[in-house]
């Protein structure tokens, strides 16, 4: 089993410890539903190894790191999101609205989402 944080609650997810729609999972991410979902789909897409940011990524992560989208890809084929599209989403640190300190990607469409940032 990958590092993982018995205090993250996305690392408690992936180990089956809490419930979740859990939509995809391998060796290397879990993809499961946004509990405060921001449009119609709304997943989110973690590597199973507990990395805390974007700033704590490692050379190591990278080919994990593209496997997060092509999953993120076959998400929103499966959903019906490729055609009208879809936007993914990585926030990193309190500026940038992270929550949850577990790497993770926010798969959101199913409607028109409009600008990316408030002005």
């Amino acid at each position: 089993m990958p590092a993982r944080d018995p205090e993250c609650i996305f690392c408690k997810i992936i180990a089956g410890e809490l419930a979740s729609q859990i939509e995809y999972q391998d060796d290397q991410v879990t993809a499961f539903h946004d509990i405060n979902p921001i449009a119609p789909v709304h997943l989110l897409i973690v590597p199973n190894k507990h990395i805390p940011s974007v700033n704590a990524v490692e050379p190591a992560d990278e080919a994990m790191l593209g496997h997060m989208f092509t999953v993120a890809r076959e998400l929103a084929a499966k959903f019906g999101l490729a055609e009208r599209g879809y936007r993914l989403i990585v926030n990193t640190g309190d500026h940038a609205g992270q929550v949850i300190f577990h790497l993770h990607m926010h798969l959101v469409g199913g409607r028109a989402l409009g600008p990316m940032l408030a002005r």
